[in-house]
């Protein structure tokens, strides 16, 4: 019970600091996890580590666990992420994105129906998350590119926004850091836990979230006095001084096509993980600049923008998986998932009510962190401990929290993405959210849903 009252204390402050105090999440979990590391150490709840790890003196093995934390984060899911990071941050220096917005955006010119484009513009967004897996990079590119077009084209500003809010609404994709962390917890290659789990729950969510756009933008829309009219003018082309050729498209592709060509799906004789597809994709992309270019030195120099990418993510994202797993290790140690876990047991709650309560718990944080990785790096760790009391596969527990964390950062006001996006365009964050927040409630509902009709009988 004190372990209990301890840990509600210390999530009321991780809650205020964040939220009210706006302090730094890195600072706050990783804080909070040695607070909650302390107390176990306190209570005497048991070894933190296993005798062979241990350090021999249990107030030291807090510093050891983060330790052991921080080292294989940095060797394994670590080095993922930030070549994912780096390779993204090179795609942008070279205009890559933009190019590939180009090739896909063209076809949006040719619908008449705003509503009817605006659901089309949706499913483009859906495409590309798969190759720009970054919410503020997307969305920050999609205002630059596709907002224009379909305001010219007669959708609404405000319709416009929310599509664009919801370019990452759902996480998934071999280049989505979290859907990287989520297979390796599970143990799965990535591209199996994408196309065999992750698909069948999202391409039903994606069209239900569709659908819904229509109907609440239009809503929205007539609520708001907004009457959709006729384009008045023909959507200028791109101007090419401002993307590299057309054929740079093909680069940010190049990293899916390796690691799905050569994954478990098609019986490959050959093995590709996802840092060796990165540096791949890099090469290629080079070899590319090179021939555009003929200048040796600049193509050399250019690299520098990938290494500068990793670095910034190890600073971003690694330190917040660190710190989120820190708060996990606490939450564990002085014995919350237990006490859940039997309390749903003793109750006679089973799979169901549990996968409900902590997708929902995702969806929560997420909305209250404005990060959809911050939550779900802090809680993935504890699946597995919950999954062997209802003695599941600790994917059929998992995949709902995974793809629920991102429709909590769509709502979110504080969310980077969203005060981005609000800020080019000059609005509210809360006139985005409001339009965001029947769709996100529709993906929820339909998340849990499919879940239990395709994996939780």
């Amino acid at each position: 019970m004190i372990g209990l009252i301890i840990s509600a204390v210390v999530i009321a402050w991780v809650v205020y600091a964040m939220i009210v105090k706006k302090y730094r999440p890195h600072a706050v979990l990783f804080l909070a996890g040695f607070m909650l590391l302390a107390g176990a150490v306190a209570l005497n709840l048991g070894p933190l580590l296993p005798a062979k790890q241990a350090t021999g003196a249990a107030w030291l093995d807090m510093f050891k666990t983060v330790s052991g934390l921080l080292q294989n984060r940095t060797g394994t899911t670590g080095m993922i992420i930030m070549a994912i990071a780096g390779f993204s941050a090179y795609m942008d220096y070279l205009g890559a994105s933009k190019a590939l917005f180009a090739v896909f955006g063209a076809p949006l010119k040719k619908i008449h129906s705003p509503y009817v484009l605006l659901v089309a513009a949706f499913f483009v967004t859906q495409i590309l998350v798969l190759f720009i897996p970054s919410h503020s990079g997307l969305g920050l590119l999609l205002m630059a590119t596709m907002y224009p077009i379909l305001v010219r084209l007669g959708v609404s500003k405000m319709s416009a926004i929310a599509v664009i809010a919801c370019c990452q609404f759902v996480d998934h994709g071999p280049g989505s850091q979290a859907e990287n962390y989520a297979a390796q917890v599970c143990g799965l290659d990535p591209a199996t836990y994408f196309v065999q789990y992750q698909l069948p729950i999202t391409i039903p969510i994606i069209i239900a979230v569709a659908i819904t756009h229509f109907f609440v933008q239009r809503w929205w829309d007539r609520k708001e006095g907004f009457v959709p009219g006729k384009a008045i003018e023909q959507v200028e082309e791109a101007d090419a001084g401002d993307r590299p050729p057309l054929v740079y498209a093909l680069l940010p592709i190049v990293p899916f096509g390796l690691i799905m060509g050569f994954s478990p799906l098609f019986n490959s004789p050959l093995k590709m993980d996802v840092i060796s597809a990165m540096l791949i994709s890099i090469f290629v992309s080079l070899v590319f600049e090179y021939i555009r270019l003929k200048d040796a030195q600049a193509v050399m120099e250019s690299l520098m923008i990938f290494f500068k990418g990793m670095g910034k993510s190890f600073v971003t994202v690694i330190s917040m998986i660190v710190a989120g797993e820190t708060f996990a290790a606490g939450l564990i140690k002085i014995g919350v998932v237990d006490t859940l876990v039997q309390a749903a047991q003793g109750a006679g709650l089973g799979v169901h009510f549990m996968v409900v309560v902590m997708s929902l718990l995702m969806a929560l944080a997420a909305f209250l962190m404005g990060s959809g990785n911050a939550t779900f790096f802090s809680f993935a760790p504890i699946a597995p401990r919950v999954a062997e009391f209802l003695n599941i596969d600790v994917v059929t527990l998992i995949l709902p929290m995974q793809i629920m964390t991102s429709f909590g950062r769509v709502v979110c006001p504080i969310a980077a993405p969203i005060i981005a996006i609000a800020g080019i365009a000059g609005v509210s964050t809360f006139q985005i959210i409001k339009r965001t927040a029947i769709p996100m409630l529709v993906a929820a509902i339909v998340n849990i849903v499919a879940n239990f009709i395709i994996f939780i009988k």
